[in-house]
Parts: C-alpha cells; sequence; structure tokens
C-alpha cells in the first residue's frame, strides 16, 4: 500500500504535538535525575581530584569532566524550552491529531499530558 504525502497542515500538527510531548519528557521529574547545583559540585570535586592523580586517573578525570560539562549544557538548554509556546501549538493540533490517529485521553494523561491543557484542546475523557 503506498503511503500518501502528508499536507502542510498534518506536518504542522505533527510537529506540534510532537515537539510538546519531546518538551513534557524532558521537563519530567525522574528519580535521580541532578540539577546543576549537584553537577556544579561534582565538576569541583573533579577539579581538587586532579591534583596529584595519577596519568590514567587523570585520564579518567578529564572523561568525567566533559560528561559533566555536557550534561550541565543539556540541562541549560532544557531550561530555554518555551513551554507556552509548546502548548499553544499542541492545543491547537492535538484534537485532530487524536482523531486522525485514535489517540484516548487516557493515553495522553498516561504519556504525561495535563488534564487542563486535554481539555482546552477539546479533548474529553470519553473521546
Amino acid at each position: 500500500m503506498a503511503r500518501t504525502k502528508m499536507t502542510d497542515a498534518e506536518k504542522a500538527e505533527v510537529a506540534g504535538v510532537r515537539d510538546y510531548l519531546k518538551a513534557l519528557e524532558q521537563k519530567a521529574p525522574r528519580r535521580g535525575r541532578r540539577n546543576a547545583a549537584s553537577i556544579r559540585k561534582q565538576l569541583a570535586s573533579v577539579d581538587a581530584q586532579m591534583k596529584g592523580a595519577s596519568v590514567t586517573t587523570r585520564l579518567k578525570l578529564i572523561q568525567q569532566r566533559i560528561d559533566l560539562e555536557t550534561e550541565l549544557e543539556s540541562l541549560k538548554a532544557a531550561g530555554k524550552v518555551n513551554m507556552g509556546t509548546l502548548e499553544k501549538r499542541f492545543i491547537r493540533h492535538a484534537a485532530s491529531y487524536s482523531g486522525r490517529r485514535g489517540i484516548s485521553h487516557a493515553a495522553w494523561r498516561e504519556i504525561g499530558v495535563s488534564a487542563a491543557v486535554l481539555k482546552a484542546a477539546g479533548i474529553r475523557r470519553n473521546s
């Protein structure tokens, strides 16, 4: 069966839903997720351990520092996401996306979309 090309409206619909869900996933609190302060503290610890460390230990610590700096940058980037704009786009497209793909209110809730956002999008519990 040949797949038909998506229209521009369908592409916008998919992008609006996908971008909002990705942002929700990134912002969701997870057990064990570190914050910027704890990462900076760990970076300071790595720097302190560098003094007097053997060459192989320094190599390991350098990699650990690089990994921590990357994680810190990721946290900063996630903080710059404008959830308000993404939420508005989601609300605009979610009902048609839901109807076209048979996505229930319960499925949206399970993935993390709030009841208030679903209500604003016109997606009801019995839909």
